[in-house]
Parts: C-alpha cells; sequence; structure tokens
C-alpha cells in the first residue's frame, strides 16, 4: 500500500495518546513527514529515494528510524523516546496494535517552536551566554562520540569530488545564468588548492583522533534549547560516510551558517567555548578551518540547487545560491593573521571591547578570544576566585598558557586578541614577540579611564567572568604598568584609549585606530 492511508491516520489525530484535542500539525521535509500535536512528534519516513537515501520499503524506513534513536537519545533524552508500529486492525489503522504492520514512526517529545535555534536567531535573541553554552555542549558531544580511524584529506577529498559531479551537472544546463552560480570556477579551484595545502594537515588529524562519528547535520536547524540548555538533535543518520567526519568539520556547519545569517559575533562565541573545551588540543588544526568553511556553504548552495531542480522551480534560490558560494570563496581568501591585546587594569572595559572586536578581524569567523580571566578559571570548579589568584606568580602562569596557544593559533592563520590587563612591561614584550616569531602583525591597545569610574565599575560587577574586587584593582594600580611606549625592536605598538565613555563610544575609538593600523595609514599612534 502507499502511505497516503498512514498519512491520513497520524494526521487525523488518532494516533496521539490522548486523541487529538487541537488540530495536527504536519510539517513536510525531502524525507519525512512529522506529526505535532499536544506534546507529541510522531515522525514518519516518507517511501522516498535519492541518489544518498533510500527509504522504499518499510524494512528500510524501520532500519532508518531505529538508526536514528540510537544516534539521538543518548545526547537527546529529552525529545527521542521509542519506534512504533503502525498496524492494521479490525477497526483499522493503529498505533503500536497487534496486528499487521504497514510503517514505522519515530515517538518524540515535542519542544516549543520558538526554542529552536533557527527562531531565537530570527528574533536577534542569540546572544554570547547561548553561543557560549552551545560551544561547550558541542564539545562534550564530540568527546563522547566514537573515534574513526580514517583518512581526514579522502574524506573532504571525496565530499569536493561529489560536489564537483553534481554542481558540473548544473553548470551545463540551460538557463546556468540564472542558478547564483557564476563564483563557482572560482570556487572550485581554489578549493583544490586549498586541499592540496591543508591535506597534510587532515591527514595528522585523522590519525590523532580527530575524526569521529559525529553529529553530521549541525546547523541552527538542528539545536534547540530545553529547559535553558542547548540540545543537539537529528544527527545524520542515513550516511555512515558522511556522518563520519573531523570534529572541526561537524562544528563548521554551524559556524558558517552563523556567519551566512550574518551573526559573526556567535559564530566567534560558538568557536571559543569549543576550542576552550578542548584546551589547546584543537588549535593548530584551524588550518583547515577555512576549507572545512568553504566547503559547508558549497554543500549548502548545492542543496538548494537540487531542491529546486526537484521541484521544478529552477532559479528559484539564485540569491542564496549566490550568496552561499560567495560565502564559500571568502572563506578561503583569509586576510593575514594579527595578534591583537587588549590591556588596561581592572574595570577598564578590555573583556567588552574584546568580545566586541573580535569578529572583525581575521579569517572568518573572526579572531580567537583569549582571556585571562577564563583561562584563570579553566579546570576549577564553580564560584569566585580569592584575591590570591591575582597573585605574580599564578599570574605569570596564566599568561604563558595564552600565549602559548596564540603561539599555535597564529601558526595556524587564525588572528587571536588576548583580553588580560597586561600591567607587567615585560608580559607586554612577550606578547609582541610571539606575534614577531609568527610573522603576524601585533597591536596593542591600552584603555584608560580615571580611578573613581574603574573602583565604581568593578564593584559593580555581577555575574562577570573575572573576580577581581576593588581590592585587586587598587593592587594593580599601586603596581602601575611601566612605559607603554616600550615596543617590540624599538617601535610603539601600544595605543593609550579613552575607554572612560560608553562601550559604544570606546569601541568606534578602537575601530579608528584598527583602521587605521591595519591599512598601513600614518598618525595610527597619535
Amino acid at each position: 500500500m502507499t502511505q497516503t492511508q498512514t498519512v491520513a491516520f497520524l494526521s487525523s489525530g488518532a494516533a496521539f495518546e490522548a486523541g487529538a484535542t487541537e488540530p495536527v500539525e504536519v510539517v513536510e521535509t525531502h524525507g519525512a513527514y512529522v506529526f505535532l500535536c499536544g506534546d507529541t512528534a510522531l515522525k514518519l519516513k516518507r517511501a522516498v529515494t535519492y541518489d544518498y537515501m533510500d527509504l522504499s520499503t518499510v524494512e528500510l524506513r524501520h532500519e532508518m528510524l531505529l538508526r536514528e534513536l540510537d544516534l539521538n537519545a543518548p545526547a537527546a533524552p529529552q525529545i527521542y523516546r521509542d519506534v512504533l508500529p503502525v498496524t492494521r486492525g479490525a477497526r483499522g489503522l493503529q498505533l503500536g496494535g497487534s496486528g499487521p504492520v504497514v510503517d514505522w514512526v519515530l515517538r518524540m517529545w515535542r519542544f516549543p517552536a520558538e526554542e529552536e535555534f533557527e527562531a531565537i536567531a530570527a528574533r536577534c535573541a542569540f546572544d554570547d551566554a547561548l553561543a557560549l553554552q552551545t560551544g561547550a555542549a558541542i564539545a562534550r558531544y564530540h568527546a563522547a562520540a566514537p573515534e574513526r580511524r580514517v583518512s581526514g584529506r579522502r574524506l573532504i577529498a571525496e565530499i569536493l569530488a561529489e560536489l564537483d559531479r553534481v554542481l558540473a551537472e548544473f553548470a551545463q544546463a540551460p538557463g546556468t545564468e540564472t542558478l547564483g552560480t557564476e563564483a563557482l570556477p572560482e570556487w572550485q579551484a581554489a578549493a583544490r588548492a586549498a586541499l592540496a595545502e591543508q591535506g597534510d594537515v587532515l591527514e595528522a588529524r585523522g590519525a590523532a583522533g580527530h575524526v569521529r562519528r559525529a553529529h553530521g547535520d549541525l546547523h541552527l536547524r538542528n539545536l534547540v534549547r530545553i529547559d535553558g540548555q542547548p540540545v543537539l538533535f537529528d544527527a545524520l543518520e542515513f550516511d555512515e560516510t558522511l556522518g563520519t567526519c573531523d570534529v572541526l568539520y561537524d562544528v563548521a556547519f554551524l559556524v558558517m551558517d552563523l556567519c551566512h545569517r550574518g551573526l559573526p559575533r556567535q559564530a566567534c562565541r560558538v568557536l571559543d567555548a569549543w576550542l576552550r573545551e578542548a584546551r589547546g588540543a584543537e588549535d593548530a588544526g584551524l588550518a583547515a578551518l577555512p576549507l572545512f568553511l568553504s566547503v559547508r556553504a558549497a554543500i549548502r548552495a548545492m542543496v538548494l540547487l537540487q531542491t529546486d531542480a526537484a521541484r521544478r522551480r529552477i532559479g528559484a534560490s539564485a540569491a542564496e545560491v549566490s550568496s552561499y558560494l560567495s560565502l564559500a570563496v571568502r572563506a578561503l581568501h583569509p586576510p593575514a593573521a594579527v595578534l591583537l591585546a587588549v590591556g588596561g587594569f581592572s574595570g577598564s572595559g578590555k573583556s567588552v571591547l574584546a568580545r566586541a572586536l573580535a569578529p572583525g578581524l581575521g579569517a572568518l569567523p573572526g579572531a580567537v578570544l583569549l582571556s585571562s580571566d577564563l583561562e584563570r578559571k579553566q579546570g576549577r570548579s564553580a564560584g569566585r576566585l580569592g584575591a590570591e589568584n591575582y597573585a605574580l606568580g599564578r599570574r605569570e602562569a596564566v599568561y604563558e598558557r595564552m600565549l602559548e596557544r596564540a603561539a599555535v593559533l597564529l601558526a595556524a592563520g587564525q588572528s587571536v586578541v588576548l583580553d588580560a590587563t597586561f600591567t607587567d612591561p615585560a608580559l607586554r614584550r612577550a606578547a609582541g614577540a610571539v606575534a614577531q616569531e609568527a610573522g603576524a602583525g601585533f597591536h596593542g591597545l591600552w584603555l584608560e579611564a580615571p580611578v573613581p569610574v574603574l573602583e565604581a565599575r568593578v564593584a559593580a560587577r555581577h555575574g562577570d567572568a573575572s573576580d577581581a574586587d576593588v581590592s585587586v584593582l587598587r593592587a594593580q594600580i599601586a603596581r602601575g604598568a611601566g612605559d607603554l611606549d616600550e615596543g617590540v625592536a624599538g617601535a610603539s605598538v601600544w595605543h593609550r584609549l579613552d575607554a572612560s565613555a560608553t562601550p559604544a563610544e570606546t569601541l568606534a575609538g578602537a575601530r579608528r585606530v584598527l583602521g587605521k593600523r591595519l591599512s598601513g595609514k600614518p598618525g595610527a599612534d597619535g
């Protein structure tokens, strides 16, 4: 039998536990129907066959639903429940009956649509806190994922080959000029060059355990907030090859999705948190991030082209296809890496400024932010840190770890923003030396404000990453900051910036300074 009767049965509400007390909402995708009523969602796989997915028989659909449950339930027990048969009885179709099985459904708990990440992003509510939670949640997901000892280079090479095959078909079809694929030749050449350049990095990551049975489809539509926490769901279940990938390539899908939607700050914060959970183990791999972001964007363009063709609306998504391919090309032409240090006494607004500047620096999605406050708390239990954690010996250890990570990130071509007091001239020199050793540009911003302003800001803090109180601030001021005009190789690299006004005014001033410096215009230190 066809699925017409099954769809009608599930749409009627009779399959829901308490009977339908409200209309059943039906969501259709290319591979499934999802029926929503009350607190329950029922997913029925469609009887379809694609090049990459065969759901043509009841047995294959059952197998795929079991695989979906197995993959997703451990990470999202708040959503996934069980797989049930749709059976035929004397009175017609039933859910979970004892008669002959006509199909299968995956039963899930329904979640509020407004808590889906796509909806959160659409209403401009994707804040720093959620981004940091999300990056950490993805890192934990990856840590629990089983390793797959396969060639990292081969995985990406096979994806590029498939993209070439599919996109070539569209490029040769009539009406190509209306598809939005003008940037395709440039992207294909750049992607091949990037694979050749980063092939050894990909191989090394595969050998080191960074290739895992990951999520595989990690974008905004497959993330939801439940009880205030990010939950990953709907992992790619229909192809083990596609679901097996470098974990950086996995998180790159979400980073790319955020960049495409004009949310680079959120992309930076997700990546920062993901990297921080890895404690430096993923830093060197960022050399491959431009390629990973580019491939993810090209895949989205391909899927749009395929979807338009299947629905016989050729060119309907041309603008979005063009946008994705432009992003794919841009990702493969990153600017040179720079190291930006933001210093000043506690309360000067360093962290606020550093977070705002990071998305505008370097390769997509922006600079990696390394914070002394967060580094100081790495591996420690929750709660405020005492003043002893700001003592000289512990401070130097924190800076040493930050600068070690900065060196690795710069070598990988990734820009870095350092958020720390930098009151010690030796530490300022050390930061400049790290950039010099990496062949990266160095820029220092020293934030200044009157002491009463600093004290008022520190006293008013709550829920801040820094635990420095007024006593710590006064100790900093008593020690002083030494000569800010002392730079690397005799060059002045620190610019004094008035931070006594609003964060927006401080940010505007910082951008003016950096705009002049990065463009090479004279008068940058005036």
